[in-house]
């Protein structure tokens, strides 16, 4: 059906053991090493998603496109398998397509807006940066949690327009920011993968670099998995953030992959602890030894720390114990949006945040 795609028939086969069968014969096919001759040799997965005539459809068209759901159900939980097509499936497969419909045009009907979570200096609890998060506010469902629609923005490429927007957003709010209280705060700025390889001409880094904002106000935050095979386009980019004096940050530090030499090869602002590890803090001996030895590591490379997910108290003194740098939660503050983070920047400098229940 298309490059690597192929489409098996089993001419009336209801019976799902003998389903099972034959789908588990060609999962074990596909997994043997395929010789590529010179002694090359190659390793391949499978994943199949199998939909029933009638149960699932009524026409070829109808089957290749709920077999097609299952396959990719298969893919999102980590290829090799197989999956039949659900009622359910389809159903989250609408719901996905009215969500991607719904977010087109969200930004001219003033749907989105940013949030900003403050950041704190751990040895004197004041606020002295912020992360901008981006809220959606549907006009139907309520608020919809950027789990769900941040996927849905990078899949249809609209995450392009939106980032930018986002940093224009963080850009004037810094602006009233100063206007408003006297001070400058830096404000990170999550960008995506995709983002990287699709935004080619960065529009927004031009409208940042002419509104005349201090050195290193913007930070930009990407996860690690960005910086294991870098192309030249995300080493270019990297270089321009360095050249306009942004900063980077490397989001959910310490999750899912163990290549630490990127470290070395990239300049490098701050690390994110994730909340994983700060979660545990209190009660996993082994959680509190990663965590002190990823804050040793990053200031032995001159590399600045934020602690993620902070929630009580006992987790901000363990990390300030550590030599943290930053900290952000909810024990300190909830993101917020403009205006509340305007009113909470205006108290008197020796004001502490207090526990949010």
């Amino acid at each position: 059906m298309g490059g690597d795609e192929f489409t098996v028939i089993l001419p009336d086969c209801t019976d799902a053991v003998s389903i099972d069968r034959i789908v588990q014969k060609i999962l074990q096919v596909m997994n043997q090493p395929f010789d590529l001759g010179m002694g090359d040799i190659a390793h391949v997965s499978c994943s199949i998603g199998i939909a029933l005539y009638p149960d699932n459809g009524e026409d070829s068209d109808e089957l290749m496109q709920h077999a097609d759901q299952a396959m990719y159900v298969v893919k999102q939980g980590g290829r090799n398998g197989f999956c039949y097509f659900t009622q359910n499936m389809q159903q989250q497969a609408e719901e996905k397509i009215n969500l991607t419909h719904d977010l087109h045009g969200a930004l001219e009907r003033g749907e989105l807006e940013v949030y900003y979570q403050p950041i704190i200096e751990m040895t004197n609890r004041r606020i002295e940066k912020a992360e901008a998060l981006l809220r959606w506010h549907h006009p139907h469902r309520g608020m919809v949690s950027p789990a769900v629609f941040i996927p849905l923005a990078e899949e249809s490429g609209l995450i392009l327009s939106i980032g930018a927007w986002v940093v224009d957003q963080t850009v004037q709010a810094i602006k009233d920011w100063h206007e408003a209280t006297g001070q400058w705060i830096p404000v990170s700025v999550n960008k995506s993968p995709v983002q990287f390889a699709r935004d080619e001409h960065m529009d927004w880094l031009q409208r940042f670099e002419q509104s005349d904002l201090p050195r290193h106000i913007l930070t930009i935050e990407i996860t690690e998995g960005l910086l294991l095979n870098p192309s030249t386009r995300v080493r270019d980019k990297f270089e321009l953030f360095r050249l306009h004096d942004i900063e980077l940050s490397i989001d959910d530090f310490g999750t899912g992959y163990s290549a630490l030499s990127y470290l070395n090869q990239f300049d490098v602002d701050y690390l994110k602890i994730d909340r994983s590890f700060v979660q545990n803090l209190v009660t996993d001996a082994t959680n509190r030894a990663l965590t002190e030895a990823i804050i040793v590591m990053a200031h032995k490379l001159g590399i600045r720390t934020i602690a993620e997910g902070v929630e009580t108290e006992e987790q901000y003194q363990l990390l300030k114990d550590f030599g943290c740098d930053y900290a952000q939660g909810f024990l300190l503050a909830r993101p917020l949006p403009f205006s509340q983070f305007m009113e909470r920047i205006s108290l008197p400098s020796d004001h502490v945040p207090v526990p949010v229940p």
